[in-house]
């Protein structure tokens, strides 16, 4: 299904609901019967990074050791390797296991700049139905406060199927 979206960040909030649908439903048609976890995160990654112009790094981060996470798909430049749970903003929502939403880095106490042009970023934890923390999905925007109550529901129900489908 090819993405027709693409949301700027001016957008109302009932275009980027709609695009949020569009994403959803683009990426559970595309998945349905793919098992594996790295082809979801990417197909999910793709999806959201060409639906969104405001959304300038768009990955995973799995949870693959014990307080650390580990760079899984994504678009953009390059991104932080390595993250532990007590560092930087996917630290923060991979500790407290909830989204959090940050209109200015610069503000975050313990901020990592993987890239010195973001300014606004969201982490959305990706959970099992048990409540095991899979992976967190963060985006990050070049715009300062890019990012609101609907980006957040939008990508907070994609993480939700995600985590229902691969935990």
């Amino acid at each position: 299904m090819k993405n027709e979206v693409c949301v700027s960040r001016s957008a109302s909030a009932e275009a980027r609901e709609r695009a949020y649908e569009h994403v959803y439903q683009s990426v559970a048609t595309i998945l349905e019967g793919e098992s594996d976890w790295v082809a979801a995160m990417a197909t999910a990654v793709c999806e959201l990074h060409a639906a969104f112009d405001y959304f300038d790094w768009t990955g995973f981060y799995r949870h693959a050791e014990p307080e650390l996470l580990v760079i899984g798909p994504y678009q953009g430049s390059h991104g932080c390797l390595r993250i532990p749970f007590a560092r930087g903003v996917c630290g923060a929502a991979a500790r407290e296991r909830r989204t959090v939403l940050v209109p200015n880095v610069h503000e975050f106490p313990g901020h990592i700049a993987c890239a010195s042009s973001t300014e606004s970023e969201i982490v959305v934890p990706v959970l099992s139905p048990a409540g095991k923390l899979l992976a967190v999905l963060d985006v990050d925007s070049d715009d300062p406060a890019a990012f609101t109550a609907v980006d957040q529901a939008g990508l907070e129900r994609i993480c939700e199927w995600l985590g229902r489908q691969y935990g």
